[in-house]
């Protein structure tokens, strides 16, 4: 299904990260290596299965977290990062800021991540080095209350979603 059918593209971004990219990658091959060596010194053991369970995990990263894609209709805001995809309607969206958090959390890793953030439970799509956007829900998503993402341009993206939600509801409290 076309996400643009009937729903005019009023902003389009493809966002990725060398940086988390090369992580990744470093750490898919160490993990592989660390097999590698202990398949050759000891053998099939407990240590090389969880070697190589996260050689995998890291190399499912490196293919995964490649770009986050996001999306931007009158109707929604889709974000994509690899075969995850989060859909949220621009009717359950409260509120909109530029997300500012405690930096051990902003820099606590790169991908999907869940997290409670002033008490209340958050999904983020981000990769390190760029800024964020946070919306917080009108109705929660399961536990999730509010939804960050990063993005190039927090500015465009603000006054894009503070446009379409309730003007006196556009930053939050």
């Amino acid at each position: 299904m076309n996400i643009h059918q009937n729903n005019e593209l009023l902003f389009t971004e493809k966002i990725s990260s060398n940086r988390t990219l090369v992580l990744f990658l470093a750490l898919m091959l160490l993990f592989l290596l660390l097999f590698i060596w202990r398949m050759t010194t000891v053998g099939l053991d407990i240590l090389a299965l969880a070697s190589l369970f996260f050689s995998i995990i890291f190399l499912f990263y490196v293919v995964n977290y490649r770009m986050l894609e996001v999306y931007l209709t009158h109707q929604h805001l889709r974000l994509k990062f690899g075969i995850f995809t989060w859909t949220e309607q621009l009717s359950n969206i409260a509120g909109c800021a530029l997300d500012e958090i405690p930096l051990l959390k902003r820099m606590g890793g790169a991908g999907i991540h869940f997290m409670f953030v002033r008490k209340r439970y958050r999904v983020s799509f981000n990769f390190l080095e760029y800024p964020r956007v946070v919306l917080a829900l009108k109705r929660k998503r399961g536990l999730v209350q509010d939804v960050s993402f990063s993005t190039s341009q927090p500015a465009k993206i603000l006054k894009l979603l503070g446009d379409a939600i309730t003007p006196n509801q556009s930053a939050l409290n």
